[in-house]
């Protein structure tokens, strides 16, 4: 088994999105080959409503598939083809754009104002551009989660892991998608395969994605419970970690535990021609969607919501 190098450890940018939702931009809009097949990661998380209540009005999507999972408060959603629904705590939805649709997608707090969630955008392959859209809404219950003898608990939301399946299936990127949280001073090894690409995003606690149980630069604090805990060269709330080549992951958890998401799809390794929420693989192609767009021949006949 070979333990997967960090490649790259970075910070969030603030961002404004929509109609002026201040969110977090995880990765996103700069060199594609880094992160593929997902192409963007928005962290939406906010307890002010002033600044997400706006939303994301009408806008339009192509190329892409698009996961949205809510943690804290809600997400009512629409568009262009007639479906539309409520995203509650915990729940997920994975919209496949395809050939083109036109989507909404406005958030709401909880009791005390929270509003909590992430944004995924996973890359079409060419022959699936100009696929139909469809959707797949997975409700909180529908998600299952594994609880380990250490008190590790890992949500299963896409793919396969420990012997459970997540609900979604169907997806060009073949993902793996979990949101894992680990007890205080724990070490793990997550297994992921080889032919993947894969990152982790914490956003609760701090935690090190280092190799071994004592990498290089860590010094150890004094011993909790007759443990070694091991706190230097630990990253901490919105920092991402992109992953080089191996098939396994090791987390060592800092002192308050540590949350994050651990993802990972299989790269597309296709010409990425970028426009916002629209991506092709030419600047031809790119050129006839906007052109569409602007025309009202962006919305295909025959597509169809599931």
């Amino acid at each position: 088994m070979s333990i997967r190098p960090v490649q790259q450890i970075s910070g969030t940018k603030p961002t404004m999105e929509g109609a002026g939702v201040a969110l977090q931009r995880v990765f996103g809009f700069g060199d594609p080959s880094l992160t593929d097949p997902f192409l963007m990661m928005d962290d939406f998380r906010n307890d002010r409503p002033q600044d997400y209540l706006k939303g994301f009005p009408w806008h339009p999507h192509r190329g892409i598939e698009t996961i949205t999972y809510v943690l804290a408060g809600s997400v009512e959603h629409g568009d262009s083809l007639g479906n539309q629904g409520l995203l509650g705590a915990g729940d997920v939805q994975w919209m496949t754009a395809g050939s083109g649709i036109m989507h909404q997608e406005m958030p709401k707090g909880d009791a005390l104002g929270r509003m909590h969630g992430f944004q995924l955008w996973a890359n079409l392959p060419s022959h699936l551009k100009m696929t139909d859209p469809r959707y797949q809404d997975v409700k909180a219950a529908e998600i299952p989660e594994i609880v380990d003898d250490d008190g590790t608990r890992v949500r299963v939301v896409v793919g396969s892991f420990w012997g459970k399946k997540g609900p979604v299936d169907g997806i060009a990127a073949d993902p793996q998608y979990l949101d894992v949280s680990i007890p205080a001073g724990r070490r793990k090894v997550f297994p992921v395969d080889t032919y993947r690409s894969a990152f982790a995003y914490i956003f609760e606690g701090s935690g090190s994605f280092r190799d071994a149980s004592a990498p290089r630069g860590i010094l150890v604090e004094k011993e909790i419970d007759g443990r070694e805990l091991h706190v230097r060269d630990m990253s901490g709330n919105r920092t991402l970690i992109v992953f080089g080549a191996g098939d396994e992951v090791v987390v060592q958890a800092g002192d308050e535990g540590v949350r994050f998401l651990l993802v990972s799809g299989a790269p597309i390794r296709e010409p990425v021609a970028w426009h916002g929420p629209i991506v092709m693989n030419t600047r031809e192609e790119l050129s006839t969607a906007i052109r569409e767009l602007q025309t009202g021949s962006f919305i295909k006949k025959g597509a169809s919501g599931v």
